[in-house]
């Protein structure tokens, strides 16, 4: 199993890199792609880290789900890449897409969730057009799976985790980490 996690300025740090670490743990080959057109990305909170990758130089064929985490800024300069566009509504077709906190909303433009339960913050449900919000800290509808904001990351990866290689791995990863459940 393959992800790639889409990085950009201004992304929420908690959101990408929770999903980054619980993915490793379970197995998946997950990959930080930048779309900034250098690896240095610089988070909501100014914290710079390097991506593993350019988003031009990412094989899709070979991944299994793209992830987007939120962050105002970060959503809209997820936004304003066309790879990140076309990708969402490839994997929309046969694969998965998740995105978490303002990036839901993103799918939401692309029509991607149009009649599909779906969660995103609050302060992005106006901006969900065609979904049917339900205020779950995650959702999924079909092949896409949504988070509601920070406070969500764990159970949002953990869902990340059961789709891609099943529940008991979930089951290890929350005794490894001492998540109460």
């Amino acid at each position: 199993m393959k992800a790639i996690v889409f990085l950009a300025d201004g992304f929420e740090e908690c959101e990408g890199l929770i999903v980054v670490d619980i993915l490793r743990r379970a197995g998946v080959e997950t990959v930080m792609a930048s779309v900034m057109g250098r690896l240095e990305i610089v988070s909501s909170r100014g914290i710079r880290l390097q991506a593993d990758v350019l988003v031009k130089d990412v094989d899709f064929d070979s991944v299994d789900m793209v992830i987007l985490p939120g962050g105002r800024t970060g959503t809209e300069n997820l936004s304003a890449s066309e790879t990140v566009r076309g990708q969402c509504k490839s994997f929309a077709t046969d694969k998965y897409v998740a995105a978490i906190c303002a990036a839901p909303s993103l799918l939401a433009e692309l029509g991607l969730l149009d009649g599909k339960n779906a969660t995103c913050h609050p302060d992005f449900e106006d901006k969900m057009k065609g979904a049917v919000l339900t205020g779950n800290s995650v959702e999924k509808a079909g092949n896409i799976i949504t988070g509601q904001g920070l406070g969500a990351s764990f159970d949002f990866a953990f869902e990340l985790v059961r789709i891609l290689v099943g529940e008991e791995k979930v089951h290890d990863i929350k005794k490894a980490i001492c998540y109460r459940f």
